[in-house]
């Protein structure tokens, strides 16, 4: 359901078009790669009455197909994680502003954990990491020692020649 949901959203340059002013320009564009397909061959043992030998995945259904099961397996999990919290404090609601139900955290606690699993999912598996030379270099004087920046430094002087002399 969810793969079929980023495919038909796929279709719509206004989902995939980030927006970087609030012009229309940014109605055209290069979707980028999470919305370039991929092809996969089908393994062999795949029946020969299968009419397809390849198919093709963009890579935003793979997150959301990841995300949809998350979702629905381990998400409700934060309805027993907030009623053990509410438990060992001794409440039974985290509020009264829907009578009956609790408060909104009542109402919304799998979408805590949801959000946080959607974030951490998005920062490791969906967000290009972009480092610069700056950031490698703070990296570097912060976490090494100076005689790992030596060895560092003398690595590198090492890989540089190595290329020099293979160009020329």
């Amino acid at each position: 359901m969810f793969t079929l949901l980023a495919d038909v959203m796929d279709g719509n340059e206004w989902l995939t078009c980030p927006r970087k002013d609030l012009s229309t320009g940014w109605l055209h564009c290069d979707p980028g790669p999470l919305f370039k397909p991929e092809y996969f061959t089908l393994p062999g043992w795949v029946p020969n009455w299968f009419p397809w030998r390849e198919i093709q995945v963009l890579p935003v259904q793979w997150h959301a197909m990841w995300l949809g099961l998350f979702a629905s397996i381990i998400a409700p999990f934060g309805g027993f994680f907030a009623s053990g919290f509410k438990r060992a404090f001794k409440i039974k609601d985290f509020g009264d502003s829907i009578p009956g139900h609790g408060g909104m955290t009542d109402r919304m606690d799998c979408q805590m954990v949801m959000a946080v699993f959607a974030y951490i999912y998005h920062q490791s598996f969906v967000a290009s990491q972009s480092l610069s030379v700056e950031m490698i270099l703070d990296q570097i004087l912060m976490n090494l020692t100076f005689e790992e920046q030596r060895a560092l430094y003398a690595k590198l002087g090492q890989i540089i020649q190595d290329r020099l002399f293979e160009e020329s």
